[in-house]
């Protein structure tokens, strides 16, 4: 059963969503410039609070924990990567003009490693601010989200280039093109040997081992429009499919069983799953959604 707590208004657009260090929900409100904490406890209402930005038009997109025991989050529309502490203090980190933030992962070398989607560049911060970018070999490949691999190295999407790229912490790059044309990944985790994408133009999840060998399981709906995923504890992954307003959960052998939302239209982005198994999915529409996995 999937339940739903509105924690926003309808424009707002919860769209990012991590687990904190405090075990709250931490969530981007892309269009309000606002990031919301939501703490469920078990016991009586869940608690929410949202802390404004500095801009209310900065773009907060994806959120991740940092390792020094904050959020940190990309400002797509201001060229920023922003950062809060648990008690709600925010603070922001200036990039060069023209690079679009928009994922961020936290690397092997306890750096913020972030997506220029504009500037074809991955980007490695500091948690003191120091910042340097690294060119990505596709021009226009718009570089979307970024996870640390189980390889030691971090693991990217380039939607427009329909290729999957490996930084090492040095600045090396390697792409590896997918065998689907106009694939158009976007999301991508780290599984237990493996990385896991998603394919938004060709309704496919997919699997890359570090040695670039790539599988593709296509989803029963190809018109699904996958757009985030995230591993799960048993070894799977739970994605979204954004067109079909639908949870969808792929098991280790790429068994795909799918999970409607109770809203019509709720425009699922990001995704999040607690130590108890259960997983949580912003929806852009203005609440926050959960399925609690009988298996």
């Amino acid at each position: 059963m999937i339940e739903e707590i509105r924690v926003a208004d309808p424009g707002d657009g919860p769209y990012g969503i991590t687990v904190g260090p405090d075990g709250a929900l931490w969530f981007t409100l892309v269009h309000a410039g606002r990031i919301g904490r939501l703490a469920v406890t078990g016991e009586g209402d869940p608690a929410l609070t949202s802390y404004p930005l500095d801009s209310a038009d900065c773009g907060p997109s994806v959120i991740t924990t940092g390792p020094d025991g904050a959020l940190w989050f990309t400002r797509s529309r201001d060229d920023r990567i922003g950062r809060i502490t648990v008690a709600g203090e925010a603070s922001a980190f200036p990039l060069p003009s023209g690079t679009a933030p928009f994922g961020i992962a936290v690397g092997p070398d306890d750096a913020l490693w972030f997506t220029g989607m504009s500037s074809d560049t991955i980007g490695r911060l500091t948690v003191d601010g120091e910042l340097t970018t690294f060119p990505v070999p596709a021009a226009g490949g718009f570089p979307s989200m970024i996870t640390a691999g189980p390889d030691g190295a971090l693991w990217f999407t380039l939607n427009r280039a329909n290729a999957i790229g490996r930084i090492e912490v040095g600045g090396a790059v390697a792409l590896h093109p997918l065998p689907t044309p106009d694939a158009a990944p976007v999301g991508v985790t780290r599984g237990a040997d493996a990385l896991w994408f998603v394919e938004i133009g060709a309704g496919q999840v997919g699997r890359i081992t570090p040695d670039g060998t790539v599988t593709e399981f296509p989803l029963p709906d190809r018109a699904a429009r996958p757009h985030a995923i995230v591993a799960d504890p048993a070894g799977g992954c739970w994605l979204t499919e954004w067109a079909a307003n639908r949870l969808a959960h792929v098991d280790p052998a790429g068994r795909i069983e799918e999970y409607p939302l109770p809203t019509p239209d709720a425009e699922p982005h990001g995704l999040a799953v607690t130590g108890a198994g259960t997983v949580w999915v912003a929806l852009e529409t203005g609440a926050l959604a959960h399925l609690r996995p009988t298996r």
